[in-house]
């Protein structure tokens, strides 16, 4: 299992493509998955990650209500395969870029078995406040 962990800042390019920071690339040399995910951002999932994902979410569908089994098809319709290039740019599809409102910069943060990509002012809004519990210890 790869661990993700580190905060970076980087933006899209006129293509779409963001880099993903090398430390990160090594994981994805056989490609990954890009999904949408919580509070509006989007997971980047490697290859196995990215099945037993899958078999969670099947599970759900198989065991859960109308609206457990279409969550389970807006994720699936909503995950797209992708590849790091040479130059370690990641294309980001339109509907997925829309999803998270990443226009300009993109925050790329390790979130241990996957990578989150997040606007910074979706990240300011529905992350950030938690920081206090660390501060108000």
């Amino acid at each position: 299992m790869a661990l993700f962990v580190g905060r970076y800042e980087h933006s899209l390019d006129a293509k779409g493509r963001v880099i993903l920071p090398a430390k990160f690339r090594s994981a994805f040399e056989d490609g990954g998955f890009l999904s949408q995910h919580n509070e509006g951002c989007l997971a980047l999932w490697t290859i196995d990650e990215f099945a037993d994902k899958m078999l969670t979410m099947r599970a759900a569908a198989a065991a859960g209500s109308r609206e457990e089994r279409n969550l389970v098809r807006v994720w699936a319709a909503g995950s797209h395969e992708v590849e790091i290039d040479r130059n370690g740019r990641m294309p980001i599809p339109p509907h997925l870029r829309e999803f998270a409102k990443l226009d300009g910069d993109v925050l790329i943060n390790g979130a241990i078995e996957r990578i989150e990509l997040w606007s910074p002012e979706a990240w300011e809004e529905r992350v950030k406040p938690s920081e206090r519990q660390l501060t108000d210890a």
